[in-house]
């Protein structure tokens, strides 16, 4: 029995200290974006960064590289018909 919490509270315990250590670094970029264009929202994840703007009556997510912040593409929205 005490070998079953001895492995629980290490293994909480490692998801703790892993968890620190994951966090993201400080981003500091530019990324360019149209010049009529109003952000949405940006959100950062699996090595991309994600902003969707409005950008004439239109809304769309440009996708971004985390580490050298080249663009990755583009997921445009559309009502259905």
């Amino acid at each position: 029995m005490a070998f079953g919490f001895l492995a629980l509270f290490g293994a909480i315990g490692y998801r703790v200290v892993i968890g620190w250590k994951s966090a993201p670094a400080e981003i500091a970029a530019t990324l360019r974006l149209p010049k009529d264009a109003r952000v949405l929202s940006t959100s950062v994840g699996d090595g991309l960064i994600a902003v969707t703007l409005e950008r004439g009556g239109t809304v769309e997510t440009r996708l971004f590289d985390l580490k050298d912040h080249t663009p990755r593409g583009v997921i445009g929205y559309a009502a259905e018909p």
